[in-house]
């Protein structure tokens, strides 16, 4: 098995990011002009982080996400279902804290967090709403939700030639510099197959605890940034 399907069998899931995890943050960068930088950059900013706050980090791979977080001064913990990508992580960034954890089943006790963030991932979990209801049960009252995820640009010709560009270039350019370029194969559909900037937030109003849902569009919608609130009981 070399890359997922769209039915996102966790063992698929999990055995593809075990296949990229080597050369996962260095084509992460050529893929995105450079772009992913800036955007973990804005999650860490959209979750208003504060010194001695606890945020957890779900679908962290090699965890650069979550060292990104800890610049906040808050504490930060990646978890992620691919182990190839934790044993990276942990060699890149030993002083990161990362576990192993699926985001239907996190090993964490109720509202451990004052923040939870998932990146690039909640795409990949086979049930979106209950993984948005587990984020809801490890985060406190009043805690903080940011999804950074693909989305659709706005711009209706950008838009056309972004779509070309995942279905055409993209696999061609992680061909030269992934270890596991039929899993950018994956990662193109999965994307075309993902819902809007609204209809992310009404999937997100509708599935667990969340309140107060926004987004705000980075590059263009490439990228949207959907943040909420923990209702509080």
């Amino acid at each position: 098995m070399t890359r997922a399907d769209l039915d996102k069998q966790p063992h698929e899931v999990a055995e593809m990011f075990d296949g990229v995890a080597e050369r996962y943050d260095l084509t992460n960068t050529v893929l995105s002009f450079g772009q992913d930088r800036g955007w973990r950059r804005a999650t860490r900013a959209a979750l208003s982080l504060r010194p001695g706050e606890r945020v957890l980090d779900v679908g962290a791979g090699t965890g650069v996400s979550t060292e990104e977080l800890g610049r906040s001064g808050a504490f930060a913990v990646g978890a992620d279902l691919s182990t190839g990508m934790l044993r990276a992580g942990r060699r890149a960034r030993p002083e990161v804290p990362l576990v192993a954890g699926d985001a239907l089943r996190l090993p964490f006790a109720d509202e451990t967090f004052d923040a939870v963030t998932i990146s690039f991932a909640l795409r990949n979990v086979v049930d979106v709403d209950g993984a948005l209801r587990e984020l809801g049960r490890v985060t406190r009252p009043g805690g903080r939700l940011v999804i950074c995820e693909f989305s659709h640009p706005t711009n209706g010709p950008f838009h056309t030639v972004y779509m070309q560009y995942l279905m055409r270039s993209l696999p061609a350019v992680a061909r030269s510099v992934s270890s596991n370029p039929d899993a950018y194969v994956y990662l193109a559909e999965s994307i075309r197959a993902w819902p809007d900037q609204r209809g992310l937030a009404a999937r997100l109003t509708g599935a667990g605890p969340w309140s107060r849902v926004g987004w705000r569009n980075l590059t263009g919608g490439v990228v949207a940034l959907h943040r909420a609130t923990k209702t509080s009981v």
